[in-house]
């Protein structure tokens, strides 16, 4: 069992009290002191490391309360568009890969909507570089899908093919699909795409958890683990976890499908689900192996997004001209049957992750909260909901009433072409101007939380940080305004909720914090960003990742 000590350093506990020590000493999964030279004294003569920090910070890990890393993995080993921002780069990128690639399917994705007008590609160019298979590339948020004409004639979509209950097929000039998919609509193709096995799954596994510590990310939410089919993402983590390198605590979210119409069947199958993670959690235990993966959340998406008009907003959209239309998007479940549903996980133990972007799918989602709570009495429940694009200000002190946290995907919220050339221009200038109301929630009492959505966006927590503090990203030309007024958060805030917070909702309260006792899941990171210039935080790197008192990653 390595024993290091860390010494000379700023080290942020994210406790309580925000306080700070100087030094720290661990070994195996547990800290043995916290302090100045004086505690970790009696450790030095025995230590198998003593690491002079040179005033760099030290934080307790990152964890990223709402990620989808197997899908992120996978991305990186196919089509992967994700470091591109034009549409030629895109082009390019897929005609390079198609051009090796034997699969009979072109997959991938991460593509950006703010490359094209009005965010929205067609097939043309698609047609030529790729005509005789078919292509699916989701876009970065995962709302939308580029295909090909090969992949609209699979799966049987022409001009005569409605529009799917929560979807639509984007159509030319003369009504034919000009190749995007959004939302329910995506599945009319998705489901003719090969099955992953699961070696292909475990392979994207490996590949997230290794960059996911590379940035500092001991533990995750995946957001969304699709436990239905053979294989599934629930295998892969048995696996990983039977097989022994599965090194991150993940927090699995069980997948809520909007149709379903037997609520008491499929909570009985998803706590069947569960019962299989606490028999995987059993074989660790029997083989002194610690318990990486849980199943504590079910995911319930109740609303899209804005840039494709499909998130729930309690007022309609803007069109083209700037005056309020006829489209408001879509609640994916109907809200008095999403009380119910709530109201069913909630009393079989389950913490419900909501997808609710819109004003009015958060308002949807808090009610149904508030019925749970009224049926089943008040219980020890980590519900929260992600993204809260919108939050209409007569639900912001609900969050604090009904103990439901606030998952932030702080990355988010700033001034960038996709916000400033689709989004802004749907919601209007008084909508707009109380986006992501992060200062709102913290000084109405909320839980704070914090994920990334990678694929979706960035997994570096530091990026997220410097945007949640500053409302400006890190490369933003000189003058960009900051997006909102008096929302950003004081550093310790939001890096608490980086740590301490994402260790809460995902039911790790045993690390999070630096404090003798506990996991000694940390990371050292290469400056104090506390003693820096704001507007450089998203500047910091991680040197170091330890993750139960092993090294999992060094950038040394």
């Amino acid at each position: 069992m390595q024993l290091t000590v860390l010494r000379g350093g700023a080290i942020f506990r994210a406790d309580a009290a925000t306080s700070w020590a100087t030094a720290i000493a661990f070994a195996g999964d547990r800290i043995l002191a916290v302090g100045g030279d004086e505690e970790v004294r009696p450790y030095l003569d025995r230590a198998d490391d003593v690491v002079d920090l040179e005033g760099r910070l030290v934080t307790p890990g990152f964890v990223d309360a709402h990620v989808h890393p197997v899908q992120g993995g996978l991305e990186r080993a196919r089509c992967d568009l994700s470091a591109a921002d034009t549409a030629a780069e895109y082009y390019d990128l897929i005609g390079r890969y198609a051009a090796t690639c034997t699969s009979a399917w072109i997959l991938g994705g991460g593509w950006s909507m703010a490359a094209f007008e009005r965010g929205r590609p067609d097939r043309s160019i698609l047609d030529t570089l790729v005509p005789d298979r078919p292509l699916y590339l989701p876009n970065r948020d995962h709302h939308s899908a580029w295909v090909n004409a090969r992949a609209l004639e699979l799966a049987g979509i022409d001009a005569r093919t409605p529009d799917p209950t929560g979807g639509v097929i984007e159509r030319d000039a003369a009504g034919q699909p000009s190749g995007l998919l959004h939302e329910k609509a995506m599945a009319l193709v998705e489901a003719l795409v090969p099955a992953d096995t699961v070696d292909d799954l475990a392979l994207g596994l490996r590949e997230a958890q290794r960059y996911l510590h590379s940035v500092g990310i001991t533990g995750w939410q995946d957001a969304m683990v699709q436990h239905r089919g053979e294989p599934s993402l629930h295998d892969a983590y048995l696996r990983a976890q039977d097989e022994g390198w599965l090194t991150a605590r993940v927090a699995g979210a069980l997948w809520w499908e909007a149709a379903t119409t037997d609520i008491a069947a499929e909570v009985a199958h998803l706590s069947a689900i569960r019962q299989q993670a606490w028999a995987g959690a059993n074989r660790a235990l029997a083989k002194e192996r610690p318990i990486r993966y849980s199943l504590p959340h079910v995911k319930v998406m109740q609303d899209g997004v804005i840039e494709t008009e499909t998130a729930a907003m309690i007022e309609p959209y803007h069109d083209r001209c700037g005056h309020a239309g006829s489209e408001s998007g879509f609640s994916f479940i109907d809200p008095e049957v999403l009380k119910d549903v709530v109201t069913a996980l909630d009393a079989a133990d389950f913490d419900v992750h909501f997808h609710a972007l819109g004003d009015r799918a958060v308002r949807e989602v808090l009610d149904a909260v508030a019925e749970a709570i009224a049926r089943n009495g008040t219980r020890d429940h980590r519900h929260h909901l992600a993204h809260l694009q919108v939050v209409d200000p007569k639900d912001l002190s609900r969050f604090r009433e009904l103990a439901v946290a606030a998952n932030l995907q702080a990355l988010w919220a700033c001034h960038e072409p996709q916000m400033d050339q689709l989004t802004i221009p749907l919601l209007g200038a008084d909508r707009s101007a109380i986006q992501y109301p992060f200062g709102d929630l913290l000084r109405d009492g909320a839980t704070l939380v914090m994920g990334s959505d990678w694929p979706v966006s960035s997994p570096d927590p530091w990026a997220a940080i410097h945007t949640a503090v500053n409302r400006i990203d890190l490369s933003a030309p000189e003058g960009t305004a900051p997006l909102g007024k008096d929302q950003g958060l004081p550093l310790a805030t939001a890096l608490t909720a980086y740590t301490a917070g994402s260790s809460w909702i995902t039911r790790s309260t045993d690390r999070g914090t630096l404090a003798p006792g506990q996991g000694a899941d940390l990371v050292v990171h290469d400056r104090n960003p506390f003693a820096a210039d704001v507007r450089q935080i998203g500047a910091t790197r991680v040197q170091r990742t330890y993750g139960a008192g092993d090294l999992l990653y060094s950038a040394e």
